[in-house]
């Protein structure tokens, strides 16, 4: 009896032993199998974050790791890089104030120096999607001159000018920054006609933002434009040109109707946008559009009424709709080199 009491005991001994050795095994390994987790995933260098192939959302210390990163290399593979992961980013509310809340926004625009053509696009895209958020638009805002000044004096139809342009209508969506813009609408203009068709959008995009706002209209009436411009309404123009460029008219004329301006008898002088208007030749154009093959087009034709004394004026019909939305852009890269 007492062998066999001996034996159970350690049969139990043996069991709990075996069991004690397990619940080691499991916790070793356990914390072996963390450690090599936290070995595959290890915090990224800002270097890493501006990988191509790094899609996630940042997190405020990774922000602050590319901001850092901008302003202490001069690689200017490495910036590029870092300017299209903070743009792309800045594509999200959250990370738009972020970005702000960390001083980033003038380390970014400050790139917007940068002799490197492609790193001033970039620079220029980041504080593009920067600029939706209305406190950015704050910081943003004395770079306004400058873009302007690049815009008009840069190469015609390159990806800078268009970032630029970009930039400008995000700033414009609003009233409260359109008067920075006064001094450069005859040169904008100028782009207008001169430029390519993608051009030409962007512009006119820009130009509807200056044209809902009652307080631009004798600026816009007053700029220089070349005759050229009434080519934007003949009917051949594609859809997205001729109908922006109609909608501008529309905007204009609206403008005037509800402040009685057309009974005073505003002076402009000779080759200003409101000496085309009131001319033979935009007339002419409108009426020719009421045979236009297009519904859109169609409805935003004009007429030419009986006109005040000593002017003829190309009045736009306002039907439902008139106007044009407020535009607002994202420029989002997948790498670093996408134009």
């Amino acid at each position: 009896m007492g062998g066999a009491r001996d034996v159970g005991w350690v049969a139990a001994g043996l069991v709990l032993a075996a069991g004690a050795c397990y619940c080691f095994y499991k916790l070793t390994r356990g914390r072996r199998r963390g450690g090599r987790q936290l070995r595959l995933r290890p915090s990224r260098s800002a270097e890493d974050l501006t990988s191509g192939s790094y899609d996630d959302t940042l997190n405020a210390e990774q922000v602050q790791k590319l901001l850092y990163l901008l302003e202490s290399t001069e690689d200017p593979v490495i910036i590029e890089r870092a300017l299209v992961t903070l743009g792309n980013n800045a594509a999200f509310s959250a990370n738009q104030i972020v970005i702000r809340e960390l001083g980033g926004i003038p380390i970014v625009g400050s790139k917007i120096n940068n002799p490197n053509q492609s790193i001033k696009e970039k620079a220029l895209n980041a504080l593009n999607n920067l600029s939706v958020n209305v406190e950015n638009q704050i910081k943003i805002k004395v770079y306004v001159s400058q873009v302007c000044e690049d815009v008009i004096a840069g190469p015609l139809n390159s990806a800078v000018q268009l970032a630029g342009l970009r930039l400008l209508t995000n700033m414009t969506v609003t009233n409260d920054h359109q008067d920075m813009l006064s001094s450069y609408i005859t040169d904008l203009f100028h782009v207008l006609v001169t430029g390519n068709g993608s051009t030409k959008v962007q512009v006119l995009k820009l130009l509807l933002n200056l044209s809902e706002n009652p307080a631009m209209t004798d600026r816009l009436l007053d700029a220089q434009v070349d005759s050229s411009f009434l080519s934007l309404l003949d009917g051949h123009v594609p859809k997205e040109i001729l109908l922006r460029a109609l909608t501008l008219l529309q905007n204009i004329t609206n403008c005037l109707n509800e402040e009685h301006r057309l009974a005073a008898q505003p002076t402009f002088p000779e080759g200003s946008l409101f000496s085309l208007l009131y001319g033979k030749e935009c007339a002419q154009k409108m009426k020719a559009l009421v045979h236009h093959h297009d519904a859109d087009v169609k409805e935003k034709k004009g007429c030419h009424p009986q006109a005040p004394a000593r002017h003829h004026f190309c009045s736009l019909r306002r039907g439902e709709g008139a106007g044009e939305d407020l535009t607002v852009e994202f420029h989002c890269a997948s790498s670093p080199f996408h134009s």
